[in-house]
Parts: C-alpha cells; sequence; structure tokens
C-alpha cells in the first residue's frame, strides 16, 4: 500500500461530496467546501438526499444521480463509518477518498476538522497521497459485496450462542462457541477486532485477521492469514441464522449448516493522506501509546 503522488493544480475538476447523518455538525463546512472548491475551478457535486439534508448550506452544489458517479475524488465530512461508506460506494474506481474527520476517532481521515480549511485547499487541488486499501470479498448476492475494514459474523440479538468453525487451506482452525467472528484488513484491524483483542496490522501489511468475538473457551486465539488462503466460515448445524455485517452494514444471514466464503482483494480501494502521515503515529494519537 504505497503511496502513490498525485501532482499539479488540475487533477481535481469533479468532487463528489458526502457528509454524515448529523447536518447540523457538518453545514457550515459544506459551506466551507463549497467556496473552497469554486475557487479551485471544481465542481463539487452531491445527491439529493445530501442537498435536502443541508438546505441553503448546499446552494451552488451541483446534483449528483447516485454514487459514484464521474468525479477525481470524494469528499467525506464524517467519522470512520462514512468514510467506509464512501470507500465501499467507490470501490474499484480512480476516486480516492478525502476525509476529513467529523467523528469520534476518524482513524482513515486524512485532517481534523480544525484543519478543514487546509483540508479543502489540499483536497481540491489534489495536493495529498493516494494509498491503495485491500478489501475483503464475499460471494453474497448483494450490491456491494466488499468489506474495506471487516466482515463481522454475530449471533442475532437475545439469540442462542453462536458455534462457528472457520477453515483455511483445507484445514478447520477453529471451532468455537461464541457471540461471533470477525474477519478484518489491516485497515479494519483497529475497529472491532480491536475490540476482541486481535492483532493490530500495519497499513502495507498483506493479509488479514480473524478472531472470535466472546468466544466461550479459554484457547482462542486471533489469527493473521496469509492473503493467498481464503476463509471458510461454518455455522453449526442445529443453530440460529447469525448475521452478516459488512463495514458496520448488516447485509444477510448465514443460516443453519452454511457456509461462506472469504478472500483477500488487494487495491480495491483509494485513501487520500496528507505527505509526511504516518501509521504508527497515528496509532499513538488515537489510541495512546502501547506501553508508558
Amino acid at each position: 500500500m504505497s503511496p502513490e503522488r498525485l501532482d499539479g493544480p488540475n487533477e481535481v475538476r469533479r468532487a463528489a461530496l458526502l457528509t454524515h447523518t448529523q447536518p447540523e455538525q457538518t453545514s457550515d463546512a459544506v459551506r466551507a467546501a463549497r467556496d473552497a472548491a469554486a475557487r479551485a475551478g471544481c465542481a463539487l457535486l452531491a445527491t439529493e438526499d445530501e442537498l435536502a439534508k443541508h438546505g441553503n448550506a448546499a446552494a451552488g452544489v451541483e446534483r449528483l444521480d447516485s454514487l459514484p458517479g464521474d468525479v477525481d475524488l470524494c469528499l467525506v465530512l464524517g467519522g470512520d463509518g462514512t468514510i467506509l461508506q464512501a470507500l465501499r460506494a467507490y470501490a474499484d474506481t480512480r476516486a480516492p477518498i478525502f476525509g476529513v474527520n467529523y467523528g469520534t476517532i476518524g482513524f482513515l481521515a486524512a485532517v481534523e476538522r480544525e484543519d478543514l480549511e487546509l483540508g479543502l485547499a489540499r483536497a481540491f487541488s489534489g495536493d495529498f497521497q493516494v494509498m491503495t486499501l485491500p478489501a475483503l470479498e464475499t460471494g453474497l448476492d448483494t450490491e456491494r459485496p466488499l468489506a474495506l475494514n471487516d466482515v463481522s459474523l454475530m449471533r442475532r440479538p437475545h439469540g442462542r450462542v453462536a458455534e462457528l468453525a472457520y477453515t483455511l487451506g483445507d484445514q478447520e482452525v477453529g471451532h468455537v462457541r461464541c457471540d461471533g467472528l470477525v474477519a478484518a484488513t489491516p485497515a479494519g484491524s483497529t475497529g472491532y477486532n480491536l475490540a476482541n483483542q486481535g492483532p493490530i496490522l500495519a497499513w502495507g501489511v498483506e493479509g488479514y485477521v480473524v478472531s472470535f468475538i466472546a468466544p466461550h473457551t479459554l484457547t482462542a486465539r486471533a489469527l493473521v492469514v496469509a492473503p493467498d488462503d481464503p476463509l471458510l466460515v461454518r455455522n453449526a448445524a442445529g443453530r440460529d441464522p447469525v448475521d452478516i455485517v459488512l463495514d458496520g452494514e448488516h447485509v444477510a444471514q448465514l443460516e443453519s449448516g452454511a457456509e461462506m466464503e472469504v478472500r483477500f482483494r488487494d487495491h480495491v480501494g483509494r485513501l487520500a493522506q496528507l505527505p509526511g502521515s504516518n501509521f504508527y503515529r497515528r496509532i499513538r494519537d488515537k489510541f495512546g501509546r502501547l506501553a508508558y
């Protein structure tokens, strides 16, 4: 996931806008983005829902029929959830995602809200770096069967404890009663996987991690998986269905006795970052020192 430099003032001519669900927090930033885009000679576009969400603050922003649209950049005003929504929408396209953190942690954001003006100027002038991100691909029959962060299988609310097994390289590696299982990319290893006490994978590591949620055993351990090894998860026969969640979005359920395959795929998403951004400094700033 080495960054590639985008140079020149004319790289970004059309940019999509995506914001989180609390417009009272971002409407002023929408006005600022509209004005900064105009100064840079960049067309700023948003869907009808976004335009309605921000009302007069979005006056002058052009209408985009739907995401992704033919754009050079997607500007996100929100937290990691909204940035992930954009990464999934623009998966396998040329448009990078430039996030301004209006969420809680903002691990994927290029800049914090306090640096909005600097961030907007960098975004619309193309003065940023792009990191390609891997994804986990599922065979699910859904509009976007990809997860840039994690694939989670979780017991349903008020349901019985799940009994899940997973296989790698034709070998069953784990079989345990638990609340669920998470497969996470390096970018997603600091999310639900981290809450499961799974390992943090640095950006640039090729592979993914599998961890159990609240395993009912003392021996269950998270496992880092090689990128070419597909993951096969099986819900034990006679158990309740479990929910399948991609990047926080419920998309399906795994029935009793059913199996689901997950594969690692590189170079799926494109994340904009400012020059000099460092993964390990980000870990320290967002989560605190690993040891003190």
